[in-house]
C-alpha cells in the first residue's frame, strides 16, 4: 500500500490533518502500519467503527487510538505454540487477559482447511505485562490442552540487526553496490524497483535472512503468475515484506519461480511448510528458504 493509497482510505472519512505511512528506515519498505490525524476527534472515531475489521487483499487491518511511544509498550508480542486445535480467538484472549490488556491477538489457521495451526500471537499493552504472561503461562497446560503450550517474545529483529547484517555484506567481498547499501537504499527511498532489487541482493550471504527478513524461493509458478499470487499465498500466515516474481526479459512472463520475504523467521518457516507441496492450478509448488546459490533459468 502506497501513500497516497492509505491517505485516500481514511480521508474517505474525513477531513485529514495529517497522515504517515511508516517505512524502513533503510529500505524505504512499507512496514505494514501507519498514523492518521483527523481534524474532528469525531471523524477519528467514525474511522476506527468503519475501518476496524476491514478485509484488505489478504489482510484484516485493525485500526485503534494511538498510544504515545514509549519503552514500556516495545516489544510486547509474544508467539505461543502447542496451542489446542480447538481452542479459538476469543478462548486464547481469555487465558492471557489475566496478564494484562491485549491490543491484538492471532491464531494461524491452514489456508485450506481453516484448521487452527496451533500457533498464535499476543500482543499486549506493556510489556511487563508480556514478561508476566511468559512467567505465568510457559510450560503450563492450559485446559483442554494435552501438551504443555510454548509462549516466548515473538521475533522482532531490531533496526540495530539490520544496520549490522547490511554493514557485514558492504564489507564482504561479493557485494554488487559499489557503496555503503544503505545508502543507496535512502537515495532511492520510494521505488520499489529497487528494493526489490536490493532485496535479493541483500539475501546474498545469509542463507535466507535478508536485512528486512527471511527470504523465501517459490518454484514452479506458471508463465502467467504475478505478484498478487505471492501476496495471496503468504499473506493469511503472517507480515510480508516484499514479494517478487522473476520475468523472462522479452516475453515477460514468469520463469517459474519469485522470492517472498517475511518479516518473522517463526511466520516464514510456517508458511514454507504448508505452502511447500501445495498444489496450485496444475503445478506443485517447492518452497523453501532461499540459499545462497544463485537460481538460474
Amino acid at each position: 500500500m502506497t501513500q497516497e493509497e492509505f491517505r485516500s482510505l481514511f480521508g474517505s472519512i474525513g477531513e485529514i490533518e495529517s497522515c504517515k505511512l511508516v517505512r524502513d528506515k533503510i529500505t524505504g519498505q512499507s512496514l505494514g502500519y501507519g498514523f492518521v490525524n483527523y481534524i474532528d476527534p469525531k471523524d477519528a472515531e467514525k474511522a476506527i467503527n468503519t475501518l476496524n475489521g476491514l478485509r484488505l487483499q489478504t489482510k484484516t487491518i485493525k485500526v485503534s487510538y494511538a498510544r504515545p511511544s514509549s519503552a514500556s509498550i516495545r516489544d510486547a508480542n509474544l508467539y505461543v505454540s502447542g496451542l489446542p486445535k480447538t481452542m479459538t480467538q476469543k478462548e486464547l484472549e481469555q487465558l492471557f487477559s489475566q496478564y494484562g490488556r491485549i491490543i491484538t491477538s492471532r491464531i494461524l489457521v491452514d489456508q485450506v482447511t481453516g484448521v487452527s495451526r496451533g500457533v498464535g500471537f499476543i500482543r499486549f499493552d506493556k510489556r511487563i505485562e508480556a514478561e508476566e504472561a511468559i512467567k505465568g503461562l510457559n510450560g503450563q497446560k492450559p485446559s483442554g490442552a494435552t501438551e504443555p503450550i510454548t509462549v516466548k517474545f515473538a521475533n522482532n529483529p531490531s533496526q540495530k540487526t539490520s544496520q549490522a547484517l547490511l554493514s557485514q555484506l558492504y564489507q564482504s567481498p561479493n557485494r554488487r553496490y559499489p557503496g555503503p547499501l544503505h545508502h543507496q537504499a535512502q537515495r532511492f527511498r520510494f521505488s520499489p524497483i529497487t528494493i526489490d532489487g536490493m532485496t535479493s541482493l541483500v539475501g546474498m550471504n545469509i542463507p535466507g535472512h535478508t536485512g528486512t527478513g527471511w527470504c523465501i524461493f517459490v518454484y514452479n509458478l506458471s508463465p502467467d503468475s504475478d505478484e498478487s499470487v505471492l501476496w495471496q499465498l503468504f499473506g493469511p500466515f503472517g507480515a510480508v515484506n516484499n514479494v517478487k516474481v522473476i520475468r523472462d526479459f522479452n516475453t515477460n512472463k514468469c520463469k517459474g519461480f519469485g522470492f517472498v520475504t517475511m518479516t518473522n523467521y517463526d511466520e516464514a518457516a510456517m508458511a514454507i511448510a504448508s505452502l511447500n507441496g501445495y498444489r496450485l492450478g496444475d503445478r506443485v509448488l517447492q518452497v523453501s528458504f532461499k540459499t545462497n546459490k544463485t537460481h538460474k533459468s
